[in-house]
């Protein structure tokens, strides 16, 4: 693997959180016109997590944060920025960071804002935080990804219903110590055009809420699954390739590879096209099912408490969502 620059913001430590409830393929059965074979054999999911009607995003964005600063020791004090990646925010204002931070018990000239690029968002964060780690903006940033996705699909759409659950990952990202390991690069992407494939139509200003409108179900997840999984392979096979090729890395020099839950179709597709073996992908959607933004932290921290990730193993995010907004990271731990 060919030496690509010195990071200069690293990840220094991970936590998620999942609620309590399930909700098996089997439970689904009694729910909507499916089977569980059919939700097994097409997403390889087999139960998703489902959040308390006493929870909101916050709740689960909060233990997952307090889980990775426990991780390496840091107070909550010492965070300089909280980003949270999320498209099921508590409410439309403010942002659910503020409520993370009043959580946590950050201090009150802690800035927060929350992010919203769908499954991607993660990601997305992580790029902001290693921008503001390195250019010295801030020492310490909060990295978010959560979704209470339960609540805002419809479960009268076996299309879609079957697909999501409930869970919040985390991480703090700080300097680098020199020593090679850290984020060695982040690549965004978007495109605009397909916006309509995976989107909640209804509920914003170009189109309001209205009691017709709730009638026929725009306020929640709708999606054009056909061609979200024909640009989720493309993309997410392209921004794996780029990170690999900014750092001159083959795929043998790719120890783990967390992609985002979305479809075991999809993963294996882009584990095709990578030529990275399949063993080194970290997969967790059978039982987790599609978390969106929450989806690469929570496997993160499961690879990380597991002892599967090891100090100097190469690691590759990728994740792809509504927008349709995608990326990928490569990371040395």
């Amino acid at each position: 693997m060919a030496e690509s620059r010195q990071p200069g913001a690293r990840i220094l430590g991970t936590g998620h959180y999942l609620p309590a409830k399930v909700l098996t393929n089997k439970d689904l059965e009694g729910m909507v016109d499916t089977s569980e074979a059919w939700i097994t054999s097409r997403t390889g999911i087999q139960q998703r997590h489902v959040a308390a009607p006493d929870e909101a995003a916050s709740d689960m964005a909060t233990k997952a944060a307090r889980h990775a600063l426990v991780m390496e020791g840091i107070a909550a004090t010492d965070i300089d920025l909280i980003i949270v990646g999320t498209i099921s925010p508590d409410m439309q204002l403010p942002a659910t960071a503020m409520f993370v931070q009043q959580n946590l018990g950050c201090r009150e000239n802690c800035p927060g804002f929350d992010l919203a690029a769908a499954c991607a968002g993660w990601i997305y964060g992580l790029s902001v935080a290693d921008a503001y780690v390195r250019s010295g903006m801030a020492r310490h940033v909060l990295v978010i990804g959560v979704e209470l996705l339960t609540r805002i699909i419809d479960w009268t759409d076996r299309n879609t219903c079957v697909l999501f659950g409930d869970g919040a990952g985390a991480a703090v990202v700080g300097p680098a110590q020199g020593d090679g390991r850290g984020i060695l690069s982040t690549h965004l992407y978007a495109d605009g055009s397909m916006a309509s494939a995976l989107c909640i139509p209804a509920g914003g200003s170009r189109t309001p809420l209205t009691q017709e409108r709730l009638a026929a179900r725009e306020h929640m997840v709708q999606m054009v699954g056909k061609d979200v999984f024909k640009m989720a392979v493309k993309g997410l096979a392209s921004a794996t390739k780029t990170a690999m090729e900014h750092n001159g890395a083959t795929p043998d020099d790719i120890h783990w590879v967390i992609p985002h839950q979305a479809n075991i179709r999809i993963i294996e597709a882009v584990q095709q096209r990578s030529g990275i073996p399949r063993e080194r992908f970290f997969i967790n959607i059978e039982r987790t099912a599609n978390t969106s933004s929450a989806s690469v932290p929570i496997a993160l921290d499961q690879a990380v408490r597991t002892d599967l990730v090891k100090p100097g193993h190469n690691l590759l995010f990728c994740a792809l969502g509504g927008g349709i907004a995608w990326g990928s990271a490569m990371v040395r731990w």
